[in-house]
């Protein structure tokens, strides 16, 4: 395959950036979206200009840290997958494809496709745990009854991995599916019920300040979800905020 690839390209956080062009040939479909950028990397080294920069990790759709805009869709144009496990069969040969770092004001961009999404780190500093004492005799968590249908939404929740694309995707950059799960995951079992009115709390308020803009429901986060995060959350978020306000 060969394409043209469209990639913002960035020096610093303070530095003003750009769109640079780049011809790429032998691209095999199999390919992944990110041994794709190696191979372009490699070619930029080879001619001793600076490769470009992007986030990774796992390379197996678990750590989220992949997050690309690709063709203005987090992701790219597949459904339920990660940038990392993108593959280059998604296109076609002869395509222009645009390449940019997720856009979002708590999202600020580090260098070039590389953005800093701490600000996801201190929503879930701010209540995403359970606080235990563990001293003495504690109670098996498994000795406590918990219905099925429970578990399997607080499961579901729990597989939010913090990619940002539900911010990337939302025309207002909220972050209400991300924190709706982190709260979810513990509001929909026993042992999340002690904090559950201060973890809502400071984890909206946290939110709020971050700079993440507001939920208009326009359902955009869902769609493009590499975990298929369910909307319902934030409508039990919403519940839960609304009990911890009045209490």
């Amino acid at each position: 395959m060969k394409l043209t690839l469209k990639i913002w390209r960035q020096k610093n956080a303070t530095t003003k950036g750009k769109i640079q062009n780049y011809q790429i040939d032998g691209i095999d479909p199999d390919m992944s979206f990110l041994e794709m950028l190696d191979v372009l990397n490699e070619q930029l080294i080879n001619k001793e200009e600076e490769p470009v920069g992007f986030d990774h990790d796992c390379r197996e759709g678990i750590c989220g840290s992949c997050s690309l805009q690709i063709n203005g869709e987090p992701h790219g144009p597949d459904r339920g997958v990660t940038t990392c496990q993108l593959h280059m069969r998604k296109f076609k040969d002869g395509d222009t494809i645009t390449i940019e770092p997720f856009r979002a004001a708590a999202f600020p961009v580090i260098k070039d496709l590389v953005v800093d999404r701490s600000s996801f780190d201190r929503i879930q500093q701010a209540g995403g745990y359970i606080s235990v004492n563990t001293s003495g005799n504690t109670q098996d968590a498994n000795a406590i009854p918990i219905e099925k249908e429970d578990a399997d939404a607080s499961f579901y929740a729990a597989t939010c991995i913090g990619c940002g694309a539900c911010v990337a995707a939302c025309k207002n950059a909220s972050a209400m599916l991300f924190t709706a799960a982190k709260v979810s995951q513990f509001a929909l079992l026993p042992q999340g019920e002690i904090e559950a009115d201060r973890r809502v709390l400071a984890m909206v308020e946290q939110m709020d300040k971050e700079g993440f803009g507001n939920c208009t429901n326009t359902g955009a986060c869902e769609i493009e979800c590499p975990k298929g995060i369910s909307l319902e959350n934030i409508a039990r978020m919403n519940r839960e905020y609304l009990k911890a306000s009045v209490k």
